[in-house]
């Protein structure tokens, strides 16, 4: 199964980083946005992140050159049709997801791969909705994606063999690792990262520490790289509601209950860096704590 062109829905903060690595990778990528702007805003970013790294002489100018000029962008899902592979990469709602494979399906060619870098909602669901269940995967990438090696698949239980071997070969030649998952809610990154970042939320609600202790006892005392209140705004606080939720729908566990005061920020469009303030003020040139 040769895949060449790779379609991608979404140029949010995943799927830029998704069009980086295909195209660094030597794939044709179409990057598919409903607004000109969000595409415009994603090409400037892919362009400063290659940037970065020709600075730091991971890869030369010359890569970079040719990585930009295999990416081009569409508003309309139709131009996906020829594509390989489709890689949907929208927000993490599944009524949106629905929405972006009913209208790509009657597009698309009869050997398409079609994906979601869903983070949490059940494949097997997804793919029921779609012409091609047996061609349909989990597809999850980890933020920022032209940093982190981890890609996590997922298997529909309607998913073919043949498919998951693609799909295999593809993280390899992206020259990242992947982990096979079972259709679970949450797989397994997300089952064991956000609802200890819940807790970390719950810890902040309760007083039983502040935005700055609890994120200093973890970086200190847990060696974590980053604080889990300041990787919650990394996130995007609604993504890490949305995955609580489907993990408190789908395992009926209260475990998973999703913290007040994270349903509260949300609500409050307080989502973190995206919005410049989350669980800290991103204002000003440093960061500071909101509570």
């Amino acid at each position: 199964m040769k895949i060449s062109k790779v379609g991608i829905v979404g140029a949010g903060q995943m799927g830029n980083g998704i069009a980086h690595v295909f195209a660094l990778a030597g794939y044709d990528v179409l990057l598919n946005d409903i607004s000109a702007e969000g595409l415009e805003k994603a090409i400037a970013t892919i362009d400063k992140n290659l940037a970065r790294q020709v600075s730091k002489e991971k890869i030369s100018q010359s890569d970079m050159d040719a990585t930009m000029a295999r990416i081009t962008t569409t508003l309309s899902l139709e131009d996906l049709g020829q594509c390989d592979l489709v890689i949907e990469a929208a927000t993490e709602r599944e009524d949106v997801k629905n929405a972006i494979f009913e209208q790509l399906q009657p597009h698309l060619k009869p050997t398409t791969i079609l994906t979601s870098n869903t983070s949490s909602i059940s494949i097997t669901r997804l793919a029921s909705r779609t012409d091609r269940p047996e061609k349909f995967m989990g597809f999850h990438f980890m933020n920022p994606v032209p940093v982190m090696k981890l890609v996590e698949l997922i298997r529909g239980i309607a998913t073919d063999d043949e498919t998951y071997q693609a799909m295999l070969q593809v993280v390899e030649s992206l020259g990242k690792i992947s982990a096979s998952a079972e259709d679970f809610p949450g797989f397994i990154v997300n089952r064991i990262l956000v609802p200890m970042i819940n807790e970390a939320v719950y810890t902040l609600y309760e007083g039983v520490g502040s935005v700055t202790s609890i994120d200093q006892s973890l970086k200190l005392g847990a060696n974590q790289p980053m604080g889990p209140l300041e990787l919650a705004d990394f996130i995007g606080l609604d993504t890490c509601l949305a995955i609580m939720n489907v993990l408190y729908d789908g395992l009926a566990d209260t475990k998973y209950r999703p913290c007040p005061l994270l349903t509260k920020y949300v609500e409050a469009g307080w989502l973190g860096r995206k919005t410049k303030r989350g669980f800290y003020d991103y204002s000003g040139e440093t960061p500071v704590p909101t509570r």
